[in-house]
């Protein structure tokens, strides 16, 4: 893939841009391996490769300019924009809404944040889509004093983009380098973005984590469900549970009860009214910490299977010793971060990987999914 942005050195953002896709994927199978090759894995089965462009699902772009020419994309070393609205690696649906968010900025008169005066209001656009051509649209705002123009022009933007479902404000005062703040304001009458994944429908709320690359997303849940109807475990566990993907599929592939644990109350709501609509009386999500819940179990609480997906830093020491003394026979983890995976595999000498993949999630990056079986010795 090509990209003039990158040609251009204006965004770096996509280290591996320019390479051939088969070696980028052969590099990226190859350092999994090398990472796991002290554990002795059963079985690597083969890479499973995306599209090389068009693929994210979610842009988390960063407004800058003036409110009459504001630019979306990125800032420089100097804190000015630079406008990355043909974006290759963002969806056709981000890039076809881009310029009328940039209009709808100048109608409603959201002045863009400065970071060097701290002036201005509008941080960041993040925007979802679906599988099924939705828009989720959050504008990140300084404070509340834009919100109201926001809603008087609305309707002029649901005019234009018929196909945003979901349209908030979320409000970040503190001046630090995070992408959003904890309060939401939801300003359309629909309040999530159904994400149909296979024969699941997931609901996403505006605070909610979901997976950048929707069909490798589902090629992930699918062979986690394949993985584990031959196993057949009465009851699961799914740590860092987000919004259900994985308990979902795994729910559907058998009896097993499946509880989902989960830090994001606004995660944890998505994933209730997904098992709600999808009628699955044997899951249950709950909001709290993966670790906590784990030490807190009684030892005959233990599952047969322990599904782990968490954030780059693993699953740290707490957890992995107590999988590491407990009955659990089976641990299905799908891993951001190859390195913490390792880590983690060291410390649970006890369960050794049988199988793994690599899903190449972050294309011209660096950066994939590795998921793998762990099975009692």
């Amino acid at each position: 893939m090509d990209c003039a942005y990158f040609d251009a050195g204006v965004c770096r953002s996509c280290s591996l841009m320019g390479d051939p896709y088969d070696a980028q994927l052969a590099g990226k199978q190859r350092h999994a391996e090398q990472l796991l090759a002290p554990f002795g894995v059963g079985t690597w089965h083969p890479p499973v490769a995306s599209g090389e462009r068009d693929y994210r699902n979610k842009a988390k772009m960063v407004v800058g300019g003036t409110v009459d020419a504001p630019t979306i994309g990125i800032l420089d070393a100097d804190g000015h924009g630079i406008d990355l609205q043909a974006c290759g690696i963002c969806s056709p649906g981000h890039r076809s809404a881009f310029p009328v968010l940039a209009r709808f900025i100048a109608l409603a008169r959201i002045a863009p944040y400065e970071v060097a005066s701290r002036r201005g209001e509008l941080k960041h656009l993040i925007v979802t889509e679906s599988p099924d051509g939705e828009l989720m649209i959050r504008f990140v705002l300084r404070s509340t004093e834009p919100v109201a123009r926001i809603r008087k022009h609305l309707p002029a933007l649901l005019a234009e983009l018929p196909q945003a479902r979901v349209v908030s404000a979320n409000i970040l005062p503190e001046h630090k380098a995070v992408l959003e703040g904890e309060h939401e304001i939801l300003l359309t009458e629909q309040q999530t973005l159904p994400m149909r994944l296979n024969d699941v429908t997931m609901h996403l709320r505006p605070q909610s984590f979901f997976q950048t690359n929707t069909a490798i997303a589902a090629a992930l849940y699918a062979e986690a469900r394949d993985w584990i109807r031959d196993l057949a475990p009465d009851s699961a566990w799914d740590l860092y549970s987000g919004v259900g993907g994985f308990a979902l599929h795994l729910a559907t592939a058998g009896g097993a009860r499946v509880t989902g644990i989960e830090t994001s109350v606004e995660a944890v709501a998505s994933a209730e009214l997904s098992r709600s609509d999808a009628a699955l009386e044997r899951v249950r999500f709950e909001a709290g910490d993966a670790t906590a819940f784990a030490l807190g179990a009684a030892p005959h609480e233990a599952p047969a299977l322990v599904v782990v997906n968490p954030p780059r830093r693993g699953i740290g020491p707490e957890l992995a010793h107590w999988l590491e003394a407990s009955d659990v026979s089976h641990v299905l983890y799908s891993s951001c971060n190859a390195a913490s995976l390792a880590r983690d595999l060291a410390a649970m000498p006890s369960l050794r990987p049988v199988r793994a993949r690599v899903f190449d999630m972050f294309p011209q990056t660096t950066h994939f999914e590795v998921m793998t079986l762990l099975a009692r010795t």
